[in-house]
């Protein structure tokens, strides 16, 4: 069924955002609405599917299975259930991968939008941006990043945006995230475009609230400090016990997608 063909999709429809209820997990029942919005929703024909997955399981396809129903979908079924949890999300990226190199690329856009509504209905934690599935915290926290990436493109600050990618995509490693990482890059972010604003290349981020207090309106400046003193105890210089969690790191991202945005409107004409 095409997109188009959908009352829902025609109209803008959809229902309220699902609590996010798992992230690193994968229940039995995600499992098989994957395969089966991938199958009869998407159009991929199971024995397809079963070629992807086996890849990025490393198993050889069952060389008793011929017909794609129901034999190699049961046989997908099975390689689903038995796979570890984060080897699923694997499979999605590897699935929208290999579709988008197909002969038929216009059903990467429909996976991706068909896994993406699942993904907010279940209230499933990921969500797949262009192939790589990244964390979702919800709508307020991905709008902030999603508006300072676009803000950093726009105000010419490359670097600023791919180290908040880089924060993201630290945050969304699996099975474990990169939680030192996220907050490294997204305090890097946050020091490369406050440079670019008092024209100070060297100073570390810390230096420029000291030197610049005007930079950011009170009491954001101290705010932007304490954090700063905060990421440098738990990321920068690492010490036994005082790493952050993925709630804090998330905190910072988001504090620090937020700063960036707002010091893109200080480079404005």
């Amino acid at each position: 069924m095409g997109d188009d063909e959908l009352f829902s999709r025609r109209h803008g429809l959809g229902p309220e955002p699902a609590p996010i209820r798992i992230r690193h997990d994968a229940p039995a029942e995600v499992r098989q609405v994957i395969l089966r919005v991938v199958t009869a929703e998407v159009g991929l024909r199971p024995s397809y599917v079963r070629e992807v997955l086996c890849t990025v399981l490393r198993r050889m396809p069952d060389a008793n299975n011929w017909s794609d129903l129901p034999n190699v979908y049961h046989e997908c079924q099975t390689l689903l259930e038995e796979a570890p949890w984060y080897r699923v999300y694997d499979f999605v990226e590897a699935l929208y991968r290999q579709v988008l190199r197909s002969q038929v690329p216009e059903n990467a856009p429909r996976l991706q939008t068909a896994l993406n509504e699942y993904f907010v209905e279940a209230g499933i934690g990921w969500q797949l941006n262009e192939g790589r599935l990244e964390l979702r915290e919800g709508e307020a926290f991905d709008s902030t990043v999603r508006e300072a990436e676009g803000q950093l493109a726009a105000v010419g600050l490359p670097t600023a945006q791919r180290e908040l990618q880089e924060a993201i995509g630290d945050l969304s490693r699996r099975p474990t995230p990169d939680v030192t990482g996220a907050i490294h890059h997204a305090m890097g972010a946050l020091e490369c475009i406050a440079r670019e604003v008092t024209a100070d290349p060297n100073a570390t981020l810390g230096e420029i609230l000291r030197r610049h207090p005007d930079i950011l309106p009170p009491p954001l400046d101290r705010v932007l400090s304490m954090a700063w003193g905060y990421s440098s105890e738990r990321a920068r210089h690492v010490r036994e016990g005082g790493t952050a969690d993925q709630a804090e790191a998330q905190l910072l991202v988001g504090l620090a997608a937020a700063a960036c945005s707002y010091l893109t409107t200080r480079m404005r004409p």
